[in-house]
């Protein structure tokens, strides 16, 4: 049986982390990772008491925080495990990582994304500048790697040799683009299934912010381009 274990980039989600590590569903779930992207906060301890392994990347970036935690996960997994990333700011509903991971358990494909599109979601959870990137981006990845994708949205499964076969490289904004694109050129099985989000909690440091909105955008379409 495929042992699955989860990766939590956070940077000052102390409100919300714990949340998100409480309702991942234990008896699915290997071991929960939250890697504290050098948070002021209480971040680290929050995660710790909701039973998580809480590693520290010093420099902030979510990419860098990803790699941080596939680093750590060396070692530890079998080329058919699952990895499991999504967002600690509790927008994604942790509850339904099995609809991500079936897919997988099933050698159906080895990349599954949990597509926002496809689900319900709560009004104002995402900005405009959120939706017309994600409008842009997928239709940018179809148009040049022939791929159809609905969504960039960061609550992913995927399997762990799929995953380090990838290399992946990206240190910020562009690495849920780069995990897809990497996964068109290479012609890896994925798919999407339907994921249900929500207003998060706290303050967003990309899509809360223009320079931080402008600069995801930049970085996300830079990226598709780059793999071409």
């Amino acid at each position: 049986m495929s042992k699955i274990k989860v990766i939590i980039p956070a940077f000052n989600e102390e409100n919300a982390v714990g949340r998100v590590v409480r309702d991942i569903p234990k008896e699915l779930v290997d071991e929960v990772i939250v890697v504290n992207n050098n948070s002021t906060d209480e971040t680290s301890r929050a995660a710790e008491s909701a039973g998580a392994t809480v590693l520290l990347e010093e420099t902030k970036g979510y990419g860098r925080a990803c790699l941080k935690g596939i680093n750590y996960l060396e070692g530890k997994m079998d080329t058919e495990d699952i990895v499991v990333f999504l967002d600690a700011d509790y927008s994604d509903h942790p509850e339904q990582m099995q609809s991500l991971v079936d897919p997988i358990k099933e050698e159906k494909v080895k990349m599954v994304i949990g597509s926002r599109k496809l689900g319900k979601s709560e009004a104002g959870s995402m900005t405009f500048p959120q939706r017309f990137g994600n409008w842009l981006a997928c239709g940018l990845i179809r148009i040049i790697y022939g791929v159809k994708f609905t969504d960039l949205g960061p609550f992913r499964a995927i399997e762990y040799g799929t995953l380090v076969q990838m290399q992946m490289q990206d240190q910020t904004y562009g690495w849920t683009v780069e995990m897809q694109v990497k996964a068109a050129k290479m012609k890896i099985a994925s798919a999407e299934v339907p994921v249900d989000y929500r207003k998060r909690i706290g303050f967003s440091k990309i899509s809360g912010t223009l320079k931080g909105t402008f600069l995801a955008g930049y970085k996300i379409i830079t990226t598709i381009f780059k793999y071409a």
